[in-house]
C-alpha cells in the first residue's frame, strides 16, 4: 500500500508550462494539505490593493504612513472577499492556525487591528483569497507536472522581492525555474 506524503509547510512552484491566469508563473505557501485536499496562499502576486484599503474597508483606524503602502496579495482564486495573514508567530490571535514554528495563518480580524496599531505579527503577509484543492487534486496537477514542490523558506515570503520569489523558491533546490520544460520527472 502506498503511503501518502502531505506537503505542509512547503511551497509549490507553478511549472512554466502552466497556462491558468490564477497560477501562471505562482509560488503558493502550503498551510494545509491532507485527505481532505489543500489549501494554500500565492505568496508572489500583489494586487493594486494597498494596507490603508484594508483598514478603510474594515473601519480601523490606522496612524502608520508606513503601513498604508503594503500591498494586498492575491492569495487565490477562491473567497477572494475573505482576509488570510500569514505571518511569524507570537502574539495568540483569534482564529490562527499554525503551519510550522516559524509561520502562522491567521483568519480573524483581530490581526488586522493590532497591525493598524502597530502591535502586530513582526513579519506578515495579508492576502485575499486563498488556493484550493479537492480531494485528490492536487496530487493528480502534480503527477501531470503542472507544480514543482520544493521546502519553504520564511525568507522568500518575507523578505524576497515579490518579483524574485518564483525564482527563489525553485534556487532552494538548485533549480533555474526558466529553464525547465514539461515533463519535470515526478512520477
Amino acid at each position: 500500500m502506498n503511503q501518502v506524503t502531505y506537503l505542509n509547510n512547503q511551497f509549490i512552484i507553478a511549472m512554466p508550462a502552466l497556462a491558468d491566469p490564477n497560477f501562471f508563473h505562482t509560488v503558493t505557501y502550503l498551510c494545509q494539505h491532507n485527505e481532505e485536499g489543500a489549501l494554500g496562499i500565492i505568496i508572489n502576486r500583489p494586487t493594486d490593493m494597498k494596507l490603508a484599503e484594508v483598514f478603510e474597508q474594515m473601519h480601523i483606524s490606522s496612524h502608520s504612513d508606513s503601513l498604508a503602502d503594503i500591498p494586498v496579495f492575491s492569495g487565490g482564486p477562491v473567497q477572494r472577499e475573505r482576509g488570510f495573514v500569514l505571518h511569524t508567530p507570537g502574539t495568540n490571535w483569534d482564529v490562527t492556525m499554525a503551519v510550522s514554528e516559524t509561520i502562522s495563518l491567521t483568519t480573524s480580524r483581530d490581526i488586522i487591528e493590532a497591525i493598524a496599531a502597530e502591535r502586530g505579527p513582526e513579519q506578515y503577509l495579508v492576502a485575499l483569497g486563498y488556493a484550493g484543492w479537492g480531494v485528490g487534486q492536487l496530487e493528480q496537477e502534480m503527477l501531470n507536472n503542472a507544480w514543482l514542490n520544493t521546502p519553504s523558506g520564511k525568507h522568500i515570503i518575507f523578505d524576497t522581492p515579490i518579483d524574485k520569489r518564483w525564482q527563489a523558491a525553485g534556487g532552494q533546490i538548485g533549480i533555474d525555474i526558466n529553464q525547465l520544460t514539461t515533463p519535470a520527472g515526478h512520477g
